[in-house]
């Protein structure tokens, strides 16, 4: 990961602000603790980002928007219109539409970019893990090894699975797919992470799960990774998509530093 940047307050374009508009593009949990610490500052105005995925999102401190900018030139005028002094991009790993529009929206616009992203989760010993770089080499794998699968994947991204016949698919979701795919033989389970070790490993056994596939979102230590390596479940695991090169931070203390609200790291 790349090194943290010079904090704004000492570059020309964050000196002389008397508020300091902040943008977040909201996502992964950071953003929240982001958002928060935020808040608080004197002279911020801090403006948090959501996609609208789900119906009833969390919101976090601060002013909220929802809904997606219209592209890269939407976002360009949007911080010009709001005068941005910065952007955060806490969206989703997986997210990567939106990170390259931050990127060439923040450059148009002339607005510093942080990207602020969680590590990728790594192979530990006795792991069983199938890396894959998109979902058709997921539904291989699924095809030849699996039985009983929990999916999660997100409700959006099922139908690559729904063409296998043989295994049968716990799906988890926050919310029911819409539409759902014709699945042969599923089930959904709505809830909504974070999930202890205790309840993924009574979930995996209950269920006789012999394989989960997931997305490297990375972040703390996953309960449901640690389970499987536990009970020896295989786990098919996509990796992240290639991000735009721009100033990058590992923590919200991180990002903080960046944006001059907290001494060195």
């Amino acid at each position: 990961m790349p090194p943290i940047a010079q904090p704004l307050c000492c570059g020309p374009h964050w000196k002389g602000t008397m508020v300091r508009n902040i943008l977040i593009l909201g996502g992964i949990t950071e953003a929240y603790a982001l958002a928060s610490a935020l808040v608080d500052c004197p002279g911020v105005r801090v403006i948090s980002s959501l996609a609208g995925r789900t119906g009833t999102p969390r919101l976090p401190a601060g002013e909220v928007r929802i809904g997606g900018f219209g592209g890269p030139e939407g976002l360009a005028g949007y911080l010009a219109a709001q005068k941005i002094a910065a952007v955060v991009d806490c969206t989703h790993p997986f997210a990567s539409r939106m990170g390259w529009n931050a990127a060439a929206g923040c450059a148009v616009a002339g607005v510093p970019l942080l990207r602020l992203e969680r590590p990728a989760w790594r192979r530990q010993d006795g792991d069983l893990w199938d890396e894959v770089d998109d979902w058709q080499q997921a539904v291989a794998v699924v095809a030849n090894h699996s039985r009983r699968v929990l999916l999660a994947v997100g409700r959006q991204e099922l139908a690559p699975f729904a063409t296998l016949e043989r295994p049968w698919f716990l799906i988890r979701s926050v919310e029911p797919p819409d539409p759902m795919p014709p699945f042969p033989q599923a089930e959904i389970l709505l809830a909504r992470g974070p999930f202890t070790l205790a309840d993924e490993h009574a979930l995996l056994t209950g269920q006789r799960i012999d394989t989960i596939v997931c997305k490297n979102s990375g972040g703390p230590t996953d309960a449901k990774l640690t389970a499987a390596r536990a009970l020896g479940i295989r786990v098919v695991i996509r990796n992240r998509p290639r991000r735009p090169e721009t100033a990058t931070a590992a923590t919200v203390t991180e990002a903080l530093y960046w944006l001059g609200y907290q001494r060195g790291v």
